[in-house]
């Protein structure tokens, strides 16, 4: 007993000088991932953990705009493929939209119509979606505008060339590491850290920018404090009044913010929402701006952004990733554990993805996302 007594002793006195260690070395936000994840029973970030978070609301307005169901709406079944892979991918919802009226939809059990899971980085689309509204208001002047006109932090140095159309296409040469597993990245202490404006201060630029895609969420999260800059509104009640409320949002969002004293929200990521309200960014840009007959965003912004902006680089615009799977052309918004929300203009189809997991590496994509499209035209065919 007394052996057992002093392990225990042993632990907790290592415990207490590891919390110690992490206060000493500013690293004290690790044991708020620990809390949220470990403690949880997850090992990373989960659909569902914007619960732990606090978070700004994103209203809807008064006069939601239904979702027009196509005539042949739930009338064919998946196929066998894409139940197997929504199966063993944890998908919890997913549609195919014809025409702009959903054709089918299925969600797993515990979820439905308005359940809300985390976007990730499916928000990345949204903010440049923000940035075009922004400029459409006249807040920012165009693409070419320096960041540095908002953030004087970065106004000299090679910072001072980076505009804010850099940050949206990912080319503007940030010192940031992508890194999703260690809890000592950047990219785990802007998930966790209190003060998220302080963090991205602390950055600098250190490749010249507007030459090159390099994927790095610092650049949607500087974005995003851009914006908020130059609208003096916060990025939940910018996104509420120009795209909530005037594309007839059937539910209220959340957006996870750093804290509640802060407020500054992960603008490269975590808008918790649902299918059917997502995929209405999809039609946005699918039609060029427009909305239920409203131009909610300029025609020439949805083209730049859902077109390739280096030669070189055919994988991404402004805010979306490209594809030319089955020789379509394709834009996508793109979330870290395979929430989709994937366009085809010339047929007219979107297909929305949420869930648990994605498929390992094949190319740009994981292997999951060419099946939900192959899988979704065999139904189309089926169909007619």
């Amino acid at each position: 007993m007394k052996i057992i007594k002093k392990i225990l002793k042993g632990l907790v006195g290592i415990i207490l000088l590891c919390v110690i260690l992490l206060y000493i070395f500013d690293y004290d936000y690790i044991l708020k991932g620990v809390r949220v994840v470990y403690m949880t029973g997850h090992t990373t970030a989960y659909i569902d953990d914007y619960t732990y978070f606090d978070n700004h609301t994103i209203e809807k307005g008064d006069n939601p705009i239904p979702w027009n169901l196509h005539a042949d709406y739930n009338t064919t079944t998946a196929t066998e493929r894409l139940n197997a892979i929504n199966e063993a991918m944890g998908t919890v919802a997913f549609m195919i939209i014809k025409n702009d009226s959903i054709w089918y939809e299925n969600y797993a059990e515990g979820y439905g119509i308005e359940s809300k899971t985390n976007s990730f980085s499916m928000a990345k689309s949204i903010t440049t979606a923000l940035l075009g509204k922004a400029i459409m208001d006249g807040y920012i002047k165009s693409l070419d505008q320096p960041i540095g006109d908002f953030l004087p932090t970065f106004s000299t140095g090679l910072a001072a060339k980076v505009t804010v159309g850099d940050l949206s296409s990912m080319a503007s040469g940030l010192n940031w590491t992508e890194h999703y597993t260690s809890p000592f990245s950047i990219t785990a202490r802007a998930y966790y850290d209190p003060d998220l404006r302080e963090v991205m201060k602390g950055l600098d630029f250190v490749d010249e920018p507007g030459k090159e895609f390099t994927y790095l969420s610092g650049n949607t999260q500087l974005l995003g404090m851009v914006v908020e800059k130059a609208t003096g509104k916060t990025l939940s009640q910018y996104l509420s009044e120009s795209f909530w409320k005037p594309m007839g949002m059937e539910q209220d969002a959340l957006w996870q913010v750093d804290s509640e004293e802060n407020g500054m929200e992960k603008s490269y990521c975590c808008i918790a929402s649902n299918a059917r309200d997502f995929a209405r960014f999809g039609v946005l840009f699918k039609n060029a701006g427009k909305f239920a007959g409203k131009q909610i965003l300029p025609e020439a912004f949805t083209k730049i952004a859902t077109q390739k902006r280096f030669e070189n680089d055919d994988m991404y615009g402004y805010g979306f990733w490209l594809s030319d799977h089955l020789d379509k052309k394709i834009f996508v918004m793109r979330g870290i554990l395979g929430q989709y929300v994937i366009s085809i203009p010339e047929d007219d189809v979107i297909i929305v993805r949420l869930g648990h997991h994605r498929g390992g590496p094949q190319g740009s994509f994981s292997e999951d996302f060419f099946v939900y499209i192959e899988e979704a035209y065999k139904m189309l065919e089926n169909a007619s």
